[in-house]
């Protein structure tokens, strides 16, 4: 990039590129520049090696990486800079440098920096600033009264700090004031109640700091108020009834405080309003409350949550024709489910749980067509599951309409007591739920409950329920959380369960179920408390079945028929003889193998043991091992091999690959290794396993998991791998319960480093050129040092170096997969960066691909990313558990790194190799 040529450049605008580099010594000679925008690239220069630009008006360096602290000469414009722009870098120390602005600035933006110390005096001096916003700092101390002298101030946004001590009660100043946004700091003490002299103010956010007294102001002056957020405060009393004279009032929210009292009669003049929650708080009153609130034509959401105790829940209510969201737990409601949320036709969400509501489900439930996400847990709810909830049809067919019910306010979700709630910050993120736990509900489970196949979560747990599991509960395919626990259910676990690949969640826990535990699928996660209390069951992690085990358990609860009478006892009999029999076949079975164990092969041994399939028992004539140059095990046989999973128990599975499953094995020199099975019955199997052990074998990379050798025996196909210690990414990312404790950010971009660098190797160094097909978290493995290796390459085609595309079947896993496959299904590099790109996301997210949103046609992480970054709202986007203020430069260019490989258009999309440069240069500074 070169300038010198450009003497009289008055104009440069180089704003959302991926520039990056040393930027200011190119800059210096055009002393002629009065607007400079270089904001959203991947400048990382300290800030003090700006020169001056005697003529510079607009200044706009945000969203880069620039250190330091703010430079003097910043405002040594002789023209006096208008527009000073600085958010979302790395700037340290105070504002000191600002000393020399003059007055002429009407816009500074210094938000999401690591500035400290508190204001200056000076900054009071800028009379003609209109635009004031520094959050997420670290800026502390009071605000002092100076801040009065600031008279055509119209956004003072300072949230995110830690500023302390009362608000200055200097409003009657700031009659321009439209915007104050100061939450989520330490302030104390009253409302100023000069904040009433704010006519033309549009917003005011005080949330998430430690205000007290009484909500002591004259809204009556305030006719421009549209949205107000006192919420997490200690603010107590009732509310003011000149609330209701803010016409243009769409957002109310003051949960979480200690406030009393009915609902004013006179909130029914709210006509605009949309959000309105006051959870938390100690309100009285509910049929009074609903019959004012009715009058809010436009409502979308209400948030009543722990108010109202004991109280009877109203019958008679009308109105609410655009209520989207409705919370009523929470509040020991007496009663039973209201007829009258019938006429709530737009209704998306409804919460009655932990309440004392009794009666049966009401059968009108299921004309709802809106309704996705219903809980009545925790209630004394009785009666059978009307068939008219399998009819809902949110929950069948995908539900079209985006609403912004909440307005931006974030909504909470609590499961139990003890658990902090989960955050949700649009309705349609709800994963679509049928919450009835801790009822009295008896009846069986319909069959039609499978037609539900959008639904995400069904909780029947802690209920009554009777009869057999439906097998057409594995038709819902969407299903990640299943508990049916602490019922009376009976029968066996449908085998068609292994369909739900989605299902992280299972529980059957407390029931009467017999038989054998399904092996595929998830079933190979869930722990063995999900089938406790089954004395029947047998298989997976719990006991091994056995005839008779089999043959003793009940085919109905035992509680059902359990006297002995004389009809019974023909029953008694013919069980003693099958018991008999089965015993007589169980010793000849074992007295004919002790006959044969002086003459029979190796494995037989083996076999005894843990019962191994017929096709493992071949002759070893039929095996072969072969092992790489980069083996740890070079005396290596196919016994040792075999014997080194425990004959591939259960209990050593790690993972589920591509054609088979994977397993922990510990060879006979103390190393370990990962055996990957391939099924024996997969179409073109010997094809396919030909070509991974040829790519495999020439593919050798720090950031590849290495194949050692492999092994046929009989009719098995066994890989050798090298062992991860720490498993897959995706487990770190979304199984682990304190994955993101070990997940900081420092290691996913390690991750994201590393996987990239493997990606780069296998599309443009390797010999011949793989294109892997099957990118995605779970098949990013991470060894003891939480160092990247990519695995399951080999399972795709190879592409020779004259080759540009692959056209054999379409390979890939939902939420990974590229659009343009679905045309063309060609797989080819730019689809790998793609699917990376999703993996890029994953980390940011810590969210799953496929479990984010619930919008129009759609449920994926892409599309919910891209509408956050639409409407501005990228802050929302990060995985909460690893923010800081420090990373959150390098977070966004991670994002925006990820966007770029998530381009629609394949030909818009980087190479690899451009990726690694740049995920490489994040964290550097000064690059």
């Amino acid at each position: 990039m070169e300038f010198s040529s450009l003497k009289q450049l008055e104009v440069v605008d180089l704003s959302h590129n991926m520039l990056s580099g040393r930027v200011f010594g190119m800059l210096s000679g055009l002393l002629s520049i009065q607007s400079l925008n270089m904001s959203s690239n991947l400048f990382k220069e300290d800030l003090s090696e700006l020169g001056g630009f005697p003529n510079l008006v607009v200044f706009n360096m945000s969203n880069n990486s620039f250190t330091g602290r703010i430079p003097p000469q910043i405002c040594s414009s002789s023209s006096g800079i208008r527009i000073l722009d600085l958010s979302m870098n790395h700037l340290v120390g105070n504002l000191e440098g600002l000393d020399n602005c003059s007055t002429s600035l009407q816009q500074l933006h210094l938000d999401s920096n690591s500035l400290s110390g508190s204001l200056p005096d000076s900054l009071f001096s800028l009379s003609a600033l209109q635009q004031f916003s520094i959050s997420n700092n670290n800026f502390s101390g009071q605000l002092s009264n100076e801040l009065s002298k600031l008279s055509s101030l119209k956004t003072l946004v300072i949230y995110g700090n830690r500023f302390s001590g009362y608000i200055p009660n200097v409003f009657g100043n700031l009659t321009q004031l439209e915007q104050l946004v100061a939450h989520s700091n330490l302030f104390s003490g009253p409302l100023p109640s000069t904040l009433a002299s704010c006519s033309e103010l549009c917003i005011l956010n005080l949330r998430n700091n430690s205000l007290t007294g009484p909500i002591d102001l004259n809204f009556t002056g305030m006719p421009n108020l549209g949205a107000l957020d006192l919420a997490t405060n200690h603010l107590f009393g009732p509310l003011p009834n000149s609330l209701s004279d803010c016409q243009k009032l769409k957002v109310l929210s003051l949960a979480k405080n200690e406030l009393t009292g009915p609902i004013p009669k006179s909130f029914a003049k709210l006509s605009s309003l949309l959000v309105l929650t006051l959870s938390n708080n100690s309100f009285m009153g509910l049929s009074g409350a609903l019959s004012a609130l009715q009058q809010c034509k436009n409502l979308t959401t209400l948030i009543l949550s722990k108010n109202f105790i004991g109280e009877e829940i109203p019958r008679n209510v009308s109105g609410f024709e655009n209520l989207m969201v409705l919370s009523l737990g929470n509040c020991a409601l007496k009663g039973q489910i209201p007829a009258w949320l019938l006429s709530c036709r737009k209704l998306q969400v409804l919460d009655l749980s932990w309440n004392q509501l009794d009666g049966s489900i009401p059968l009108w439930i299921g004309l709802m067509e809106n309704l996705f996400y219903l809980d009545f847990s925790n209630n004394s709810l009785s009666g059978e599951i009307p068939k008219s909830l399998t009819e809902l049809k949110s929950l069948i067919t995908l539900h079209c309409s985006i609403s912004n019910a909440s307005a931006g306010v974030p909504l909470f979700v609590k499961r139990n007591r003890s658990a902090s709630g989960l955050q949700y910050n649009q309705p349609t993120s709800f994963p679509p739920s049928l919450y009835l736990s801790n009822n009295k509900i008896n009846g069986t489970i319909l069959p039609e409950i499978g037609k539900l196949k959008q639904l995400h979560v069904l909780d029947l747990s802690w209920n009554s329920i009777t009869g057999t599991i439906p097998s057409s509960i594995s038709e819902m395919e969407n299903l990640e959380t299943l508990d049916l626990s602490s019922n009376d259910l009976y029968g066996s676990i449908p085998p068609s369960f292994e369909k739900l690949t989605f299902l992280s969640k299972f529980s059957v826990a407390n029931n009467h179920l017999k038989g054998q535990i399904p092996t595929g699928g998830q079933f190979s996660s869930f722990p063995s408390s999900s089938f406790e209390g089954n004395s029947g069951l047998c298989g997976g992690i719990v006991s091994p079945c056995n005839v008779i085990s089999n043959m003793l358990q009940p085919g109905i609860p035992s509680g059902s028929n359990s006297k002995f009478g004389k009809g019974n006892i023909g029953n008694i009999l013919g069980i003693t003889i099958t018991i008999g029999v089965g015993l007589a076949l169980i010793l000849a079975i074992v007295l004919l193998k002790m006959s044969k164990r002086d003459v029979g092969d190796p494995i037989e041994d083996l076999d005894e043991e843990v019962s191994w399939p017929h096709r493992l028992s071949e002759g070893l004539g039929s095996s072969k091992l072969v092992l790489f140059q980069n083996s740890e095990c070079k005396d290596l046989t196919v016994a040792d091999l075999l014997k080194s999973t425990n004959n591939f128990n259960q209990a050593n599975i790690i993972g589920c690959g591509g054609f088979g499953l994977v397993y922990k094995a510990n060879l006979p020199n103390g190393t370990k290794a990962a055996i990957k099975r391939l099924s024996g019955d997969c179409g073109q199997m010997e094809r396919e396993f030909r070509a991974e052990v040829e790519a495999l074998s020439r593919a050798q990379h720090k950031n590849l998991v290495s194949l050692q050798g492999y092994c046929r025996h009989g009719n098995d196909r066994l890989l050798i791998y090298s062992y991860m210690e720490n498993g897959s990414l995706d487990y770190w990312l979304h199984e682990c319960v304190d994955g993101a404790s070990f997940l900081k950010w420092d290691v996913r971009l390690k991750v994201a480093q590393g996987a990239a660098s493997g990606l780069a190797y296998l599309h443009k160094v390797c010999e011949p050129h793989i294109v892997h097909r099957d990118v995605k978290s779970s098949n990013i493995l991470l060894d003891e040092k939480f160092e990247a290796h990519l695995a399951d390459f080999g399972l795709s085609r190879l592409l020779r170096p004259y080759d540009t595309h692959v056209t054999t079947d379409l390979v890939g896993t939902l939420g990974y997969i590229p659009p343009e496959y679905s045309q063309t299904l060609t797989a080819t590099c730019r689809g790998d960066v793609y699917s990376f790109g999703v993996v890029l996301l994953e980390l940011v997210t810590r969210r799953r691909p496929v479990e984010v949103c619930k919008g129009k046609n759609c449920r994926d992480l892409v599309s919910w990313v891209f509408q956050m970054k639409s409407e501005k709202r990228e802050a929302e986007i990060v995985d909460s558990s690893m923010w800081d203020k420090d990373i959150e430069k390098q977070l966004f260019e991670m994002l925006e790194i990820a966007c770029r490989c998530l381009d629609q258009d394949p030909r818009r999309r980087p190479l690899i190799d451009e990726v690694v440069s740049w995920l490489d240069s994040i964290g550097i500074q000064g690059a």
